[in-house]
């Protein structure tokens, strides 16, 4: 095994192409063992280079809902009434502490991300 860190953008575009080359690489293998340690070394690169900053609490309702097929009347459980929905997701009004909990459970979204702070539309 011959690696070296990823330092460049250049060194990150070979480890991705050797990363191609044994994508499928049989376990047991040096090849399945350098697979494993480049993944590691190419995640480590992008986390530093290319993060993804999480989106705020109403853009991950937002986004599960989609993922859930669900509508704003589905989530009168959690929030309130129809109107009490609305405001939330048109960020007129904050999430409380119970609809977090509730819509943490419901969406399966972490409750740290769903208290996260935001900008209300006044």
């Amino acid at each position: 095994m011959n690696l070296k860190p990823i330092k460049t953008e250049e060194d990150y575009r070979v480890a991705l192409k050797r990363l191609e080359d044994i994508f499928d690489a049989k376990s047991g293998t040096p090849e399945s063992d350098l697979l494993e340690i480049l993944g590691l070394m190419v995640d480590d690169y992008e986390n530093k280079h290319y993060a993804i900053e999480a989106p705020d609490p109403i853009e991950a309702i937002k986004i599960r809902m989609e993922e859930m097929h669900l509508k704003q009347v589905d989530l009168i459980p959690e929030i309130g009434g129809k109107s009490r929905v609305s405001e939330i997701l048109n960020r007129k009004r904050r999430l409380t502490l119970d609809m977090v909990r509730k819509l943490a459970t419901r969406l399966n979204l972490s409750a740290n991300l769903l208290i996260t702070d935001y900008q209300l539309l006044r």
